[in-house]
């Protein structure tokens, strides 16, 4: 059986609960949620959702149906073009050599995002394989710790 990965883009009345009955119904027939961001969609009383989920074409077009079928769901979008990005936020230690550090943010939209006394924290945005990439890279530099956002899309 192949599994495929897939965005869903699914925008909902901002009303209490619907993270819950989303999540239900994914945890209710089995379903994995690789990732979910949420945020409100300025000047609407609408939230957009965007799920990475993985499955086979059967189990895909299950879940975008039973999407459609909650109350809160305006609408699903599940096809075409996306703009997905992802943020990483790595912990490096300040003994560390930063040889080639800069190059290597340069290449992944990354910066520092803040520096203490033991250690700095840089951040990357960039696509979902990419960000993949950045994190093998980055081991060569000990990270302590490492937080990886879930996906934000937006349709063409």
């Amino acid at each position: 059986m192949e599994y495929t990965r897939r965005v869903l883009s699914v925008i909902v009345l901002n009303e209490d609960g619907v993270l819950s009955r989303i999540s239900g119904l994914f945890a209710g027939r089995g379903y994995n949620i690789d990732s979910l961001t949420v945020a409100p969609i300025p000047k609407t009383n609408l939230s957009r959702l965007t799920i990475v989920t993985s499955g086979n074409e059967h189990v895909l077009e299950q879940i975008v149906k039973q999407l459609h079928k909650l109350i809160p769901t305006y609408k699903v979008i599940e096809s075409g073009q996306f703009v997905e990005k992802e943020m990483a936020l790595v912990k490096i230690p300040l003994s560390e050599d930063f040889n080639g550090l800069d190059a290597m943010l340069k290449a992944y939209n990354g910066t520092i995002a803040s520096s203490g006394e033991e250690s700095i924290v840089i951040m990357v945005a960039d696509d979902y394989d990419r960000i993949d990439n950045f994190l093998k890279a980055v081991k060569k530099y000990n990270p302590t710790d490492i937080v990886r956002s879930g996906s934000v899309a937006l349709d063409m």
